[in-house]
């Protein structure tokens, strides 16, 4: 029995054996289906945001982004089903806003959830992006790092950027309608915090 069992250990790490649509590890598959079903999800909330949605410019965001992430769906589908290069590669995702942040604190209202969907509009649908491209990059980021197919590796290491970008253009257009306020140290505490720290150097040290 226990010769069995080796030989079964032996067998299960002969990589060259598998089919390549089988070339994952259980945790793998695991990781990838949360990530799929995160675009779905992403997917589907997109399409209620949409409906609901009042700015032009937030709605062009919610069409370009929602095709960015169809399109990381399915490429990351088709390598994970197959095992191999995806028919159509992982596309770089590029947001059109100025990277220009206004910096400070304004008076606003304290913030509670809403009590009837009359009360649902841009602001909440643009902090619900938010918060699910940020997930999407961290499931994203997670997986990669122990993923077993490398192109699947691959595919999903070159879609984390594509979340940041999503993100960071979502936090973009909440900063410019002042949905998301950025404070800032004074330029005395800035500089003194900028400057706590300095280059490491290496020292090699000498054989005995």
């Amino acid at each position: 029995m226990q010769q069995q069992s080796q030989m079964s250990g032996s067998e299960s790490i002969q990589y060259g054996q598998v089919p390549a649509h089988l070339n994952h590890g259980a945790h793998e598959i695991e990781d990838i289906h949360e990530v799929l079903s995160s675009c779905i999800n992403c997917m589907d909330q997109y399409t209620l945001y949409k409906q609901h949605c009042q700015s032009p410019e937030l709605r062009d965001i919610i069409e370009r982004q929602y095709q960015a992430v169809q399109q990381e769906y399915n490429t990351l589908l088709d390598c994970f089903s197959t095992g191999q290069d995806p028919q159509v590669p992982t596309q770089a995702y590029n947001m059109q806003q100025e990277n220009n942040v206004t910096f400070g604190m304004q008076s606003t209202a304290p913030h509670q959830p809403c009590q009837d969907a009359s009360q649902f509009g841009d602001q909440q649908i643009a902090a619900g992006m938010l918060d699910l491209q940020k997930s999407r990059s961290l499931l994203q980021a997670g997986a990669a790092c122990e993923v077993t197919n490398p192109v699947v590796r691959r595919v999903l290491s070159a879609s984390i950027p594509n979340s940041v970008e999503m993100a960071y253009e979502i936090f973009l257009y909440q900063n410019q309608n002042g949905f998301y306020c950025v404070p800032q140290f004074t330029q005395e505490q800035s500089t003194q915090l900028i400057q706590s720290f300095e280059p490491a150097h290496f020292q090699s040290t000498p054989l005995h």
